[in-house]
């Protein structure tokens, strides 16, 4: 007899059940999704990385050329070494856990001008191919290799091994150092730890245009504190040793030189210090300790410094061959210079692509004198091709677009690229435009030639066992954009739901948008299980101008957990299906930190709480990231205090689980055992969940998939499912 098919209802639940296991399967869904796209100065190629499937972990590098997709390398081809065997140099690594990479294979990648010779590593080996044919080569080199990146002619190709930078010729031979470490702790052409990790700056090399020189950062750790990150599930493993500055201590020294490919080297003379500071404070620590962004284009090298307060910021043009400098555009903030991603681009005219306040609260930019208009919420400078300038920006929190300007300032108006309701960003070359765009319908990568559409690059992430239904929500008198999701079963006048409050909520990321992502299904999946998940941004978060980002000035927590709150209110009025008897919060990283704070400070609202990875001890985080909200813990230690959970720990009266991975080098293990051990000394009961091998990112599938379900289920015993 053949058994009766599933009812909907069962097919449901069933798929609900797979959920944990295909999200740590894909991780995060984030595999089969084509990412680091390059077009070629004429648009008629364009690389990128991908997997063959959403369960593939190895990324191979393609072509897109004449509307088709061709495979350039695939690392699982014989004659490839095998990276699962290990080799990789731990300066890769390293750069590959601060950029969230989840795959193995071609990860990264660089070019020639003309995009036709590609470089990349694997396994410490440096390979080649190019794009009008031939097999990828294997190119013999003095050490393992970190990140390659051809010269701009392809004759030369420059990379790091063992702190030192190197150039090899294309065809092999001739390989030389350029500059050696000096010093047991420096190195040249790699970014230090909080340039990568909270800055944005991953590069430590940039290529003249002429292929004869590059500007190099030269790094020195020696003042540094050490952590020494280990795994007590393996004792017998040596720590991994982080040169971590953590807020308040001596930051890594950066300087920059012109390294001429003959050997030469000039020093670029960085400013000492910016002659402003925060002086009602009694901070004089004015030096400009962080070098943001840098490049070098047909007039010159640019570097752009900021001042350890992070109230300055100066881009300064460099001359080449005395190492001077002049400030070409100079910034200040009373609170702190946002950094915008992509400035300062230089134009062929000479002018500069700037961050601008153009009127009211938003950040916008300035284009070579012109300023994006009021209203237009600037996110991100994509590049500037076919004389006009691309960009990404909102005129509404939830949506992110692509929109351009003519870089003559013809234009009257910026002009939007994307049309669809959602998330896209872009990477441009000649008349080409490769259109990334994330909407609640799924994911597109589209190619624009002159505007109409010349094909697409596929997207092969699987598509998440769970339907997300979200409903979109402006809530309490600061419209609090936010999303509510209800179980796909649950119906009007059934029992009142329990509340789970699922936000990031922190400085520099949002939830709240116009996507269909691994977090909205997430969220979804938790509903699911018998939840209204309540997702908000704050203030705090980007998208909603300068006043509103800059909220959390000096303390991290009151106003972020007031907008909770009064979403959380603001939500049940609307819904009269939400139990605000029964409320938790989960959440990671700045969000677990924030779940935790909600049941200490607010356990008449809050009733129970995940907190993973919660950066518990402020003074334990970086210095750029954390000196930003809260400045220098000697100058201001008060800041610090009113945001740290340890002193807190004694008001604890509700169900508390606290998650960290112990391999996590981002956010310390120590967060969580120092606010577990003050926790124990005030007799709170809570509970503990370490993660043995796992980081800030928890990619190990049995770990990321269980970790799910045991979330789930403290959360539905402690508001009594």
């Amino acid at each position: 007899m053949t058994p009766p098919s599933p009812s909907p209802a069962d097919a449901l639940a069933a798929d609900a059940e797979r959920f944990p296991a295909q999200f740590a399967r894909t991780r995060r869904f984030s595999l089969g999704v084509p990412r680091q796209f390059t077009v070629s100065p004429d648009g008629e190629r364009v690389l990128f990385v991908r997997g063959t499937s959403g369960t593939d972990p190895v990324s191979r590098l393609w072509l897109h050329e004449n509307g088709t997709e061709r495979l350039l390398t695939d690392p699982l081809a014989p004659g490839f070494a095998d990276e699962a065997a290990g080799g990789v140099p731990p300066e890769e690594l390293a750069r590959r856990v601060r950029a969230h990479v989840t795959s193995s294979g071609v990860v990264s990648y660089a070019t020639d001008t003309s995009g036709r010779l590609v470089a990349f590593a694997l396994t410490g080996t440096l390979w080649v191919v190019r794009t009008e044919g031939g097999a990828p080569r294997r190119i013999t080199t003095a050490g393992p290799v970190v990140d390659p990146r051809p010269s701009p002619d392809g004759s030369l190709i420059a990379y790091v091994s063992a702190g030192a930078l190197r150039t090899v010729r294309a065809d092999g031979t001739d390989d030389r150092p350029l500059a050696e470490p000096d010093g047991e702790h420096i190195t040249y052409g790699l970014s230090d730890y909080v340039s990568q990790e909270s800055i944005g700056r991953s590069r430590g090399y940039w290529w003249s245009p002429r292929s004869d020189a590059l500007l190099v950062a030269r790094v020195d750790t020696a003042g540094v504190r050490r952590r020494y990150i280990t795994d007590p599930a393996d004792p017998e493993r040596p720590p991994h040793v982080v040169a971590y500055p953590a807020a308040g201590t001596p930051n890594a020294k950066v300087s920059m030189q012109v390294v001429r490919v003959t050997g030469e080297r000039t020093g670029v003379r960085l400013p000492a210090e910016a002659g402003t500071g925060h002086p009602e404070a009694g901070w004089t620590d004015r030096a400009f300790e962080y070098v943001v962004a840098a490049g070098w284009d047909d007039r010159g090298p640019l570097v752009s410094v900021q001042t350890r307060d992070q109230r300055t910021v100066q881009v300064l043009a460099v001359d080449e061959e005395s190492g001077t400098t002049r400030t070409a555009h100079r910034e200040h903030d009373a609170a702190w210079v946002a950094l915008r991603p992509g400035t300062p681009l230089r134009l062929a005219s000479g002018a500069l692509v700037v961050p601008a306040r153009p009127g009211g609260d938003t950040q916008g930019l300035d284009i070579g004198g012109a300023t994006t208009p009021p209203g237009l919420e600037v996110r991100e400078v994509l590049g500037a091709a076919d004389g006009r300038v691309f960009f990404t920006a909102g005129e509404e929190p939830t949506e992110v677009h692509v929109w351009s300007y003519a870089a003559d300032g013809s234009d009257e108006e910026p002009v939007r690229v994307s049309a669809t309701p959602g998330v896209h960003t872009a990477a441009v070359g000649g008349p080409t435009v490769v259109l990334d765009s994330r909407t609640p319908q799924g994911h597109t990568v589209t190619v624009l030639r002159a505007g109409s559409p010349a094909g697409s690059i596929a997207v092969l992430a699987e598509e998440p066992l769970v339907t997300p239904r979200p409903l979109a929500l402006s809530l309490g008198r600061r419209e609090l954009r936010s999303r509510l999701y209800l179980p796909s079963w649950h119906r009007p006048g059934d029992a009142p739901l329990p509340v789970l409050l699922s936000p990031y909520a922190g400085h520099g990321m949002q939830l709240v948008l116009e996507v269909r992502t691994w977090w909205v299904a997430v969220a979804q999946w938790f509903a699911e299980q018998g939840f209204a998940v309540l997702v908000t941004d704050g203030r705090g978060t980007p998208g909603r101008g300068e006043a509103w980002e800059k909220s959390v000035h000096g303390d991290r927590l009151t106003a972020v957990l007031e907008d909770q709150i009064d979403a959380l209110h603001a939500a049940a009025d609307h819904h009269p299906g939400l139990d605000t008897a029964r409320v938790a919060m989960r959440g990671w990283s700045f969000s677990g930190y924030l779940a935790a704070a909600a049941v200490l400070r607010h356990p008449e609202v809050f009733h129970a709480a995940v907190a993973g990875a919660a950066p518990a001890d402020r003074r334990l985080y970086d210095t750029h990231w954390e000196e930003r909200f809260l400045g220098h813990p000697d100058v201001l230690p008060e800041n610090y205090t009113r945001n740290s959970l340890l002193d807190e720990a004694g008001a604890l009266t509700r169900p508390l689980m606290l998650v960290h991975g112990l391999a996590d080098d981002n956010v310390a293990v120590a967060h969580t055992l120092r606010f577990s051990a003050a926790l124990l000394a005030a007799g709170r009961p809570h509970t503990v969940l370490p993660l043995s091998g796992a980081g800030h990112l928890v990619s190990q599938e049995r770990t990321a998939s269980n970790l799910l379900l045991l979330e789930r289920d403290f959360l539905r015993k402690s508001l009594g499912l």
